[in-house]
């Protein structure tokens, strides 16, 4: 069973997540609406069963909920490929949303690295409370540090923020499904472990 939970609880954010790698319902809760229409993108079209829970400070602004949520979905994330043994390690997908496209690229190789480069206007607030550019960049950020994997989110075609973001959010999800498919019974490296 491919599987985690994980729990994190600060002064200003409390987190829980319930992952599946290989699949399951999804259910998505936190008081940024827009941002749980992108867990639940994840959710779905990476082929995951997840559960998350969040709350927090998001009076004062949707960052600190946002950036350790990626920090507790990661560290589930680390915790459920457990030795990483068989899996496809490496992933890619181009993702087209209307007018916005998104490449993402993705290796698991428990090296923990974010290169991401979003398009879209950073100034526009989406939804209320608002969930901005920055925050999908932190969230992806967090997430590839703490799940030990080395993430490229890249804007090939900017356009309308939301589709620039779904779009983003859902080649993430794709990459994700593909790289943690189980395709052998060997790891993935010539040093004989994926381990950072």
């Amino acid at each position: 069973m491919r599987t985690a939970t994980f729990e994190r609880s600060s002064q200003e954010t409390q987190i829980a997540v319930a992952l599946d790698l290989d699949g399951g319902s999804v259910s998505i809760s936190t008081p940024v609406p827009f941002f749980s229409h992108m867990l639940s993108q994840l959710g779905v079209h990476g082929s995951l069963g997840l559960s998350v829970e969040a709350t927090g400070d998001w009076m004062v602004d949707a960052h600190h909920l946002v950036e350790d949520t990626g920090i507790a979905l990661g560290s589930a994330f680390r915790e459920a490929l457990g030795d990483r043994i068989g899996i496809e390690r490496f992933a890619d997908r181009l993702i087209p949303l209307d007018e916005s496209l998104v490449q993402v690229a993705i290796d698991l190789s428990g090296r923990g690295k974010a290169v991401v480069e979003l398009g879209g206007n950073r100034s526009l607030a989406l939804g209320t409370p608002a969930f901005y550019v920055e925050h999908a960049e932190e969230f992806f950020a967090a997430f590839a540090r703490h799940g030990g994997a080395t993430l490229h989110v890249h804007s090939v075609r900017d356009g309308n923020t939301h589709h620039q973001l779904e779009a983003a959010f859902k080649g993430f999800a794709r990459a994700v499904r593909d790289a943690v498919r189980v395709t052998s019974t060997a790891v993935a490296s010539s040093k004989g472990l994926l381990d950072g």
